[in-house]
């Protein structure tokens, strides 16, 4: 399961060395020393890990973590008489590399293919679980977590400078690089084969979608309903599980479903902030009183943020800047002090029924493209864009603006916002870490993800884009690392393969439908959520860092003498890193606080390293 179930360990071609069991001992300390490990080893390849499915047949050998099931009812029954392990290896005799078509969930799998002498490794579509590798000769070495594959003596744990620059372009680190220069990770529906020649990925699935429906709302409402309910059903079906429950759309509905499938009172859990425009414990009440559930609150404190900030840097294995792991982090504490094992988050609803705000906000841009181009470059720019007294009249600056980010094209345009675009990198870090680094390098990945479908919709294209970036690399990374540090497992019910495909069939004028975000999906569950929630204007799971950073004396210490170390190691510029504090420390406590956190939990992970 996404969250707990871990592995690591290498394969030798020439057969494995004879302190291969001290090796990944070395390997295993990465992951919490509370979790029991076994060790799987066969004369080329050495597994360990907890929550592992394995076996070595003949011709081959199987290794499995995670949480998949089969697209078929044959393949079901097949399983419930020899269990999964036999049925993926009996789909690759039967399929070889196109047996991953007829697995779904959420999964690391690892075949050694004996008879041709290979390695192959596949993370499940949506990119619940991750899976990093390096190759040193005849060795792959991988694991489902960076530092563990640095372990091996093999592997040279030498920091990325085009990492960092990334880190700060992203707030992240995307995949398919790493911090460390020679080790990379899997993309989301990929599978890696290594052999005597190299390694090869490929993309195994790529979505298709459709924009007309032979159905009405309300069928396809029906439907989709019944999905969440059947996949909440498979990942919730145990005594000991929770729900997340923020007070949003997605959370209510995995919250709601889990109560009416649940053969016991369904307990949820919420985190909440004593800072104005941050807290939405009201609406997680709403839900919890809708649906009966057992509700469970946290409040967090800046002397929490004080207190955790340090061990959480320390424990993520890259450098990683969304704030509210910290939120989620003690959502899932909570629950583990209170018995679950088990959580069911909501990630993955916006990015699969349009709810992120910048969907209607490109829209709007795209309508630029519609203009006939004589009409763009002989009037429309000429007058708004390429004459003086546009700055001085309110109107003319409007438009002005609006044909400046229109003209930029997708997914470009998506980053004009992004602090690296707004400011030039020389201003902010040193020439010497610049002359190794790639600057477009970031953007580049954005368009091979945005790109990477044929005949898609600019909303499907922009989802997409999330798919990866927003889930794979950053919060599914979020919530599945504070989920491992508090020691409970985690689920997503709506990145359920069935959903997602679902979703896809869905027209983008049916799931944003007159400049509305997530249309369909408020119509399939008007009935199902309380009106409040289906209403209310979207917030999210944001750390008021910014606002709390100004005013506590103990964040302030905490985060601007992490910023004070940072400028000894020649990455940024000393001014940059003092101007970003004066400003945090003036009316920009908010924007600036952002960046502040991003800086300082990139030299609190670096400090530990």
């Amino acid at each position: 399961m996404s969250g707990n179930s871990f592995l690591c360990g290498w394969y030798c071609e020439a057969g494995l060395e004879s302190n291969a069991d001290q090796v990944v001992q070395s390997m295993l300390t990465c992951f919490p020393e509370s979790l029991p490990t076994e060790i799987f080893k066969t004369e080329k390849l050495i597994i360990a890990g907890h929550n592992i499915d394995k076996e070595s047949y003949e011709d081959c050998t199987i290794t499995i973590v995670g949480n998949l099931y089969w697209k078929s009812e044959d393949l079901r029954k097949y399983a419930d008489s020899n269990g999964r392990v036999a049925t993926v290896a009996y789909l690759f005799r039967k399929r070889q590399i196109d047996f991953i078509e007829q697995i779904a969930g959420s999964f690391t799998i690892i075949i050694h293919d004996k008879h041709n002498d290979r390695v192959l490794i596949a993370i499940d579509r949506m990119g619940q679980q991750h899976c990093f590798y390096a190759q040193k000769n005849q060795n792959l070495v991988f694991s489902s977590r960076v530092d563990s594959v640095v372990s091996h003596p093999l592997i040279d744990k030498e920091l990325s400078q085009q990492g960092i620059y990334d880190y700060v372009y992203y707030h992240a680190m995307p995949s398919p690089n790493s911090i460390y220069t020679n080790v990379n990770k899997l993309i989301n529906a990929e599978i890696l084969i290594f052999q005597k020649s190299g390694i090869s990925r490929h993309r195994y699935w790529k979505p298709h979608f459709k924009e007309e429906s032979e159905h009405s709302v309300d069928q396809l409402s029906d439907e989709m309903l019944e999905i969440i309910e059947r996949s909440v059903k498979r990942l919730g079906g145990l005594s000991n599980v929770g729900a997340f429950l923020s007070g949003g759309l997605d959370s209510s509905t995995v919250s709601g479903m889990l109560s009416r499938t649940s053969e016991q009172k369904a307990r949820t859990f919420s985190i909440g902030f004593d800072a104005k425009g941050y807290d939405e414990m009201e609406y997680a009440r709403i839900a919890s009183k809708h649906f009966s559930t057992e509700q469970n609150e946290y409040y967090v404190t800046p002397e929490d943020v004080v207190e955790m900030v340090p061990k959480i840097a320390k424990f993520i294995d890259e450098p990683f800047g969304n704030s509210s792991a910290l939120p989620a982090y003690f959502c899932a504490r909570m629950a583990k002090e209170r018995g679950v094992e088990r959580l069911l988050a909501g990630d993955g609803g916006d990015e699969i029924f349009a709810g992120n705000e910048r969907y209607i906000k490109q829209n709007v841009f795209e309508q630029y493209q519609k203009i006939p181009s004589l009409m763009r470059s002989l009037f429309i720019e000429p007058v708004f864009l390429h004459n003086s007294f546009a700055k001085y009249l309110p109107l003319v600056k409007k438009i002005n603006s609006y044909v400046t980010q229109a003209k930029i094209p997708l997914p470009d345009r998506l980053e004009t916002y992004n602090f690296l675009h707004k400011h030039a990198a020389n201003e902010i870090f040193s020439a010497e870490f610049l002359r190794e680094v790639d600057v477009n390098q970031p953007i580049e990945i954005l368009r091979e993800a945005y790109h990477g479908v044929d005949n898609a919709t600019t909303l499907n294209r922009m989802m997409l884009l999330d798919w990866k970036r927003t889930l794979h690399d950053n919060d599914l990374v979020k919530v599945n690392r504070m989920c491992e540090l508090a020691g409970v497992e985690v689920a997503y019910p709506l990145l359920d393969d069935e959903l997602v495909e679902f979703s896809c069939h869905i027209p983008s004028s049916v799931k944003l439908k007159d400049g509305k975000l997530r249309w369909f999906y408020k119509e399939a569950i008007k009935d199902f959520l309380p009106d409040q929630i289906i209403n209310k204007s979207k917030q999210g799971f944001g750390l008021p860092f910014g606002v709390w950073t100004s005013e506590h004396k103990g964040l302030q210490e905490l985060a601007y003498t992490a910023l004070e170390s940072l400028k000894q190691r020649n990455v940024f510029k000393k001014e940059f890193i003092d101007q970003t504090i004066k400003m945090h420390q003036g009316i920009h406590a908010p924007y600036y606080g952002e960046l502040i956190w991003i800086l300082m939990m990139f030299e609190l992970w670096i400090a530990n390293q």
